[in-house]
This record gives C-alpha cells, sequence and structure tokens, in this order.
C-alpha cells in the first residue's frame, strides 16, 4: 500500500491515529495563535514552537512515520527544561506546563497508536519513553519540597516556662470570651489550655444549634454569616445574617431566647451579613456619660446593628429591647446624614463597648456614587442611646455635631470593620475605609481625604484625634483598613511598649506605639507607578512595612498559572495585556492589574496574638484584581438608571459623580481558576520579638471548588481570622473548603480537622463550661465567595473521660 493510499483511507484503516492526529493538530494551531498574540505582546515565545512542534508532530502521524514520536519526545523534553528555567522544581507550577503533554505522550506510546507508526519505530518509542521518564522524575523530585514553604520552630523557651513566670496578659478571654476579638484588646487569644496539641485530635462535635435563617429570593447575592460568638456566664450570643440576634445555654447549645429585628430582604443591599454582637454590664455604682446614675434596668446589655441603619440594646438576660435606650430600645444611625436610601448605610460589625460610651461605625455603599451617606463614627450614651460625640473624617471640623443646618459629610470614609479600644489610655483606634467613590479620586481634596484608608486614635470620651496613620495615600485601589487591629504590649528588657498591630489589604503589618502612632516597625515611603487618569492625581510615594507578606518582586508572566497549559496561555495573554507595573499601578481605561487585589491579603478576621509567647498567627491571602475605568455612554450613564442598580461589589459599578465608572473583577482564567499561580492562601507565625516569619505554610484545598471532590493542598483563600489558645493549638475556619483545622503554635504543624456542613467564613472562639473547654464556629457561608450556605453553630470538646 502506497504512502498516499494509507492516507485517503487513514480514518477507516486507523481510527484513533485519525482522531489523535486530529486532535494534536487543534491543540496546536491554538498554541500557535495564541503563542503568536502573546509573543506579539513581548511575552514567551514558547507556546509559539509548542504549536508549530505539534502541527509538525500531527502531520507526521497523518503520515504514519515515527519521527512524530521524535519530534513530540523533542517537545516534551523541552518543555521541562523550559518550565524549570521559568519556574524551578515547584511542582504546582509546573503542573499545566505538563498535565496535557505527559499523558499524550503516554497515549502515543500505547500500542494501538505507536504500532501504525513507521519506519525506526523502536527508537522513537525509546526517545519518547526516556523524556516520560525524566518528565516522571522531574515531578518526583517537585513533590519532595515546597518553595513556598518556611519551616521554623518557635524556640521552646518561650512556650514553656516563659509563660509560667510571666505576668497575665492584659484583658484576654478566658471563661468567657466578652468581645469580637475575645476582648477589647482585638487578641483572638483565650488563657485557656485544656485542649492542646497532644489531646486536640480527640475533639468532637459537642452540640449543634440551626439557627433557621436562610437566603430568601429578595436577598442579595452577598449573603454570609460572619459571627464570632461571645460567651458570657452560662449564655452564647450570636446572630444570622438577617441581625437575628440568639442566646443559647453555653453547655448544651440549647436556644434560651431569640430576638427578630425585622430587617427588610432587598437585593439593593450589597451586603446582607452579621458579624456579631457586642456585651456591657453596668458596674456597681456606675455613671452615665452625663455624670449620672446609671439606670437600674437592662444591667446586662447585647448590641446589635442592623443592615437597614438601625441599633438595637437588648437585654442580655430576655432578649427584650431596652426601654430606656433611644426609642424604646433602638436608634435609627441614619440620622444625621443627608443621604438616608435603605441599604446605602448598613452595620455590619459589632460596635465598641466601653463604660459609658458605645462607638459606632458602618459600612457605606461601594463605588455607588459620591452622593452616598456619610461613614461617620459616634460616640453614643451606652445607656440613653444619645448622641455624645461625632468624628465626620471627610469634614474640615470632623467634630463638628449634626444641626438643623448640618448633615455630616456626604461619601466621607467610613468603618466597617471592627475597632479596638485600651480604656486605661482612653483610647478608641478605628479603621477607616476611603472617601466615595473608591477607584477615582479627582474629586477629593487633600483636606477631606486626609484620613481616608487611614487608621485612628480617638478619645473615647469626647471623639477627639489623638494621632492617625495613612496606610495608603490618595487611595484608588480601596485598600481600606479592614482589619481589627490587635493591642499588645510588647515585652522587651527595656520594659513593656503598648502597641498596636494593623493588618492591611496591602499584605502590610504595620505596628505603633499605640499611645501615639509612633512607628515601631519602620514603614518608610518609596516611590509608586504615576499616570494618573484624565483629571485624577497619584501620590507619589506609599509606606511599605518591614513587617510584610506582599511579595517582594513584581508578578511576572511565568507566574500566571491554569489547570492546562491552554487557559494559564490564556492568563499570560490576559496579563500582558493589562496595565501593570507593581503595586499602587493606578486605574486605567487599559484595565490595571490590582495585586495585592482589593479582597486584601487580609480582611476583616484580622490576625490572632498570643501575648504570652509573644507571637502572632496570620492567614494572608493572595488574589490579583482587575480594575478597568469605564468612561461615561450609553452602558454607563452619568445618572442612576434601572440598568445599574446598587447590591453587588463586583462587575461594572457606576461611581456616579466621576466621570468614570469602573468594572471590578478577579483575575480569573477563562475556566474560573485564579491566573495567579497557588499558593492562594497562607497561615504563618510571627516573633514579635524579632518580628520575623517563624514558619508558614499553604492552608486549604480545592476540594469544594474543583469538579470532582480533590484534596489537593494549594493554599486556598479564606475569610475569617484566627483563635490562639494558651493550650499552644491555633484553629481556623475560612478557608474555601469545609473544614475547622487546627494547628500546633510551635511550627504550624496540622493536628486536626473536621469536615463542616457549609462554609466557615468566621473567626472561631472558645469558652469554659462546667469546667470543660469547648471550640466554637459559626459555618453560614458565603454568597459570592462561592462557598455552601447553612445556618449552623457548632461546638466541639473532648470526650468525657470513662
Amino acid at each position: 500500500m502506497t504512502p498516499t493510499h494509507r492516507s485517503t483511507n487513514w480514518f477507516r484503516d486507523a481510527p484513533l491515529l485519525a482522531i489523535t492526529s486530529v486532535v494534536v493538530a487543534i491543540m496546536g494551531l491554538g498554541l500557535l495563535a495564541g503563542g503568536a498574540w502573546l509573543a506579539a505582546l513581548g511575552g514567551s515565545v514558547y507556546y509559539l514552537i509548542a504549536g508549530i512542534m505539534l502541527l509538525l508532530t500531527s502531520w507526521l502521524l497523518a503520515r504514519r512515520r515515527a519521527e512524530a514520536l521524535w519530534i513530540y519526545a523533542a517537545l516534551l523534553a523541552g518543555t521541562m527544561a523550559w518550565a524549570i528555567w521559568e519556574v524551578g522544581l515547584d511542582f504546582w507550577s509546573l503542573a499545566p506546563r505538563g498535565d496535557v503533554l505527559a499523558p499524550l505522550g503516554l497515549w502515543l506510546m500505547l500500542p494501538f497508536i505507536a504500532s501504525r507508526l513507521a519506519p525506526r519505530l523502536r527508537g522513537a518509542r525509546w526517545a519518547l519513553g526516556l523524556a516520560l521518564v525524566a518528565a516522571a522524575v522531574v515531578v518526583g523530585i517537585s513533590l519532595t519540597s515546597d518553595r513556598h514553604d518556611l519551616a521554623g520552630t518557635i524556640p521552646e523557651s518561650d512556650t514553656t516556662g516563659a509563660i509560667a513566670s510571666s505576668a497575665p496578659a492584659p484583658a484576654a478571654a478566658g471563661q468567657d470570651w466578652t468581645a469580637y476579638g475575645g476582648s477589647a484588646f482585638g487578641t483572638r487569644f483565650s488563657s485557656l489550655s485544656q485542649i492542646t496539641k497532644d489531646n486536640v485530635k480527640d475533639l468532637k462535635l459537642a452540640w449543634e444549634f440551626r439557627t433557621g435563617d436562610h437566603k430568601g429570593p429578595d436577598d442579595p447575592d452577598e449573603i454570609t454569616n460572619q459571627s464570632t460568638p461571645l460567651k458570657i456566664g452560662d449564655l452564647i450570643y450570636t446572630c444570622s445574617p438577617h441581625q437575628i440576634v440568639f442566646a443559647l445555654e453555653a453547655a448544651t447549645g440549647k436556644l434560651r431566647w431569640k430576638f427578630d429585628p425585622q430587617v427588610q430582604h432587598n437585593k439593593a443591599f450589597q451586603h446582607m451579613t452579621c458579624r456579631g454582637v457586642s456585651y456591657h454590664a453596668t458596674k456597681p455604682g456606675a455613671l452615665t456619660a452625663d455624670g449620672t446614675p446609671a439606670p437600674s434596668n437592662c444591667a446586662e446589655r447585647i448590641f446589635i446593628p442592623t443592615n437597614d441603619g438601625r441599633m438595637f440594646a437588648l437585654d442580655a438576660q430576655s432578649g427584650v429591647p431596652c426601654e430606656s435606650f433611644g426609642n424604646k430600645g433602638q436608634i435609627d444611625l441614619k440620622q444625621g446624614s443627608e443621604i438616608q436610601t435603605l441599604g446605602f448605610y448598613e452595620g455590619t460589625s459589632p460596635p465598641v463597648v466601653t463604660d459609658k460610651v458605645l462607638i459606632v461605625g458602618g459600612a457605606v455603599i461601594d463605588n455607588y456614587s459620591d452622593r452616598v451617606p456619610s461613614g461617620v463614627i459616634r460616640g453614643f450614651d451606652i445607656y440613653s442611646g444619645r448622641l455624645i460625640w461625632a468624628f465626620d473624617a471627610g469634614n474640615p471640623d470632623p467634630n463638628e455635631m449634626p444641626s438643623a443646618s448640618h448633615h455630616f459629610t456626604a461619601g466621607s470614609p467610613n468603618s466597617w470593620s471592627i475597632s479596638a479600644v485600651d480604656e486605661n489610655l482612653g483610647l478608641v483606634y478605628v479603621p477607616l475605609g476611603s472617601s466615595s467613590p473608591d477607584i477615582w479620586g479627582g474629586g477629593r481634596s487633600p483636606e477631606n481625604e486626609r484620613y481616608d484608608s487611614a487608621l485612628i486614635a480617638l478619645d473615647v470620651m469626647t471623639g477627639k484625634l489623638r494621632w492617625s496613620f495613612q496606610n495608603v495615600h490618595h487611595d484608588l485601589w480601596d485598600m481600606d483598613m479592614p482589619s481589627q487591629p490587635s493591642l499588645v504590649d510588647l515585652r522587651s528588657n527595656g520594659g513593656v511598649t503598648p502597641a498596636i498591630y494593623i493588618p492591611a489589604k496591602t499584605g502590610d503589618i504595620f505596628v505603633l506605639d499605640r499611645r501615639d502612632g509612633r512607628q515601631l516597625v519602620p514603614a518608610p515611603e518609596k516611590p509608586v507607578p504615576q499616570g494618573a487618569a484624565n483629571g485624577d492625581r497619584l501620590s507619589p510615594t506609599q509606606p511599605f512595612s518591614e513587617l510584610s507578606f506582599r511579595p517582594s518582586g513584581m508578578l511576572t508572566d511565568a507566574q500566571m498559572w491554569g489547570s492546562t497549559m491552554f487557559d494559564q496561555l490564556a492568563c499570560r495573554i490576559k496579563f500582558k495585556r493589562l496595565r501593570y507595573e507593581g503595586p499602587f499601578t493606578p486605574p486605567s481605561e487599559q484595565g490595571t492589574l490590582v495585586f495585592p487585589g482589593d479582597f486584601g491579603m487580609f480582611e476583616w478576621g484580622g490576625i490572632a496574638v498570643d501575648p504570652q509567647r509573644q507571637i502572632a498567627i496570620a492567614n494572608p491571602q493572595s488574589i490579583p484584581f482587575i480594575s478597568r475605568l469605564v468612561p461615561r455612554g450609553k452602558d454607563n450613564p452619568a445618572a442612576p438608571n434601572a440598568a445599574h442598580p446598587p447590591g453587588t461589589e463586583l462587575g461594572v459599578q457606576p461611581m456616579y459623580g466621576a466621570p468614570y465608572g469602573v468594572d471590578l473583577g478577579i483575575f480569573l482564567s477563562p475556566l474560573g481558576i485564579p491566573c495567579l499561580a497557588p499558593p492562594w492562601g497562607k497561615i504563618a507565625a510571627i516573633d514579635l520579638k524579632t518580628h520575623k516569619v517563624v514558619w508558614q505554610h499553604r492552608i486549604g484545598t480545592i476540594r469544594d471548588q474543583a469538579p470532582l471532590p480533590l484534596p489537593f493542598k494549594l493554599g486556598v483563600p479564606m475569610l475569617g481570622g484566627p483563635l490562639v489558645t494558651a493550650g499552644g493549638v491555633v484553629f481556623i475556619t475560612g478557608t474555601m473548603d469545609d473544614y475547622i483545622r487546627a494547628f500546633d503554635v510551635r511550627d504550624g504543624r496540622q493536628l486536626w480537622q473536621d469536615r463542616l456542613p457549609a462554609g466557615g467564613q468566621s473567626t472561631p472562639m472558645t469558652y469554659d463550661a462546667g469546667g470543660k473547654q469547648y471550640v466554637v464556629t459559626v459555618d453560614g457561608g458565603h454568597g459570592s465567595f462561592g462557598t455552601k450556605l447553612g445556618d449552623y453553630v457548632r461546638a466541639y470538646a473532648l470526650p468525657e473521660r470513662s
């Protein structure tokens, strides 16, 4: 049979070979076209070369020539060499470069393919076989280590005798958990030690409670339960997405009472969430802010803010609203603002409670308009609900009170997260966002944005500014202060320094003296990219803390990822088409890669600090975003209309009042996975004496995000913070896979995990009831994060000894 005759009948004579040749040709054409595009953008020429070699392989297969295997062997060997040169022996970075080519090589070696080829088949099979063996060796070596892993151990002296001899840490949670962060210091540390690294593996579910509060048809996509419960006495206090408050028996999880504020379900809300409640107990002989005796009713109070802009005070024992507070137990937080559109001002985080003053912030709708409610911070009499002071960051006189002729400043920086307080110093530490709209600042004056994306220290009784620290100047990237700061007393030979640790979306952790804002860890100003959009401006420098999880180098197209070489190629093209010059690359009509993205390397979960061991536990994450300015036009009108209703933080945001809208999105491949190579989430320990990272590991698998439940430990994004205990155990639940995990605080080794019934995008807490230590997690899932929704509150404990 002549070669021409064979080629005429190849589908009939060798259908598998024919199909293989066609598939290889399609692959080659895709890589050729995409590779040429990438090369024209200044990227790697590998894909162009690979496309040509695949087309040559396809042609030789169609001709039934054994040289096809030689060409393919050369392609496989060249791919290995190129991949190692680009990313080293990192398995997850190597995987998409070979996860299609290597299996295809094995397929070509099979008898029903290879036996159809001639001449000199034996040598060609040996060549391809050796290339496949070499690829297997490379994969095997890459699996033996992780270049993103940092192995280390906290010195034993820091975890044994030093604790016993040290004075008790101030404001630490113990038998009770009295505030969102364990205490007013926001450390997420408990002095309980019944659960240890040796017995944590024995934890069992002690009780489970279901709130019954589920997403309704009129709720926004961003529905979550991010609550960290409180425990006082024999009761646990928690809340659900619609701000329904539940009091549960600490030992059994049985419902004692619940309170429903009847929050309206509304798709126009950007959020429907609850991060927790606050607790206040009247001390004997207590006085109000006016100096009069405190009322006798509601001696213990629970405070709950709502998504429709109200604040309730409830009797902690019965759940009945406190009649003497505001208007029969509630105050309207929208008062004082000119704009009072429902859902534009939302109470999503618990307020700060002090002896006399209730300090309240709130979330203001993002990127919708410059005509939105004020983000004013306010202090209310904790007993009567009377407004005592205000700090309106966008006002030249931030302490100006509202009146018949004055409203709070529209769009001024808000505090949607959780604050911390040191009552001994008389200071409350408030993390602020940026002025509205977030991504274009041409209309902001230096005066009204001086506190944008800053941490402000206010006098508890007067609201007067003591000091401030701005983490981003002229913020155009939504890099607000997202986390509750943590207050720590640092011990050294020179004595004790009262410090504050401020995690930022940028990945920096700023460390300041909390008395005066003096830097304890340097954060020098460094030059950043320039070239603002028309009508805007940029700061020439930004602060860069020397304690940071921000990647030190620039991203390159070699770090782009995918599940295969094809979507990886798409990500590399996408990367090259975007504007990217490093951190703080300004927004553009071209489209700007924002990394770290406005999702934040740190979010509202914050860090956990063990003041006894003098360490901090952090869980940074790395997800780039794309920010593209959209000029005004038919699809982006200058005035509100039905085409752009509020209710989402992704997609086209109208930014009414600015010359642009903005299209915001996560930097994803065509298959919907991050374009940046993993890890996307880590857990780490920081030595507070040296401010160096001691250990750092990937955390979380793709089990609940992949089409198949694959337990691949890539290190995944998370929402929610860590909990650390005196027993030497770290707990965390916020990963995108539905697990609660426990780690050894000394070296980060995972000790235990348990499957959760829904996403655990919250921060766990711990308490003692009846001599038994419990660990509690709220598992409600997260709508826009993509985890399974639920309504669970679950408590773990060690089993009873027989």
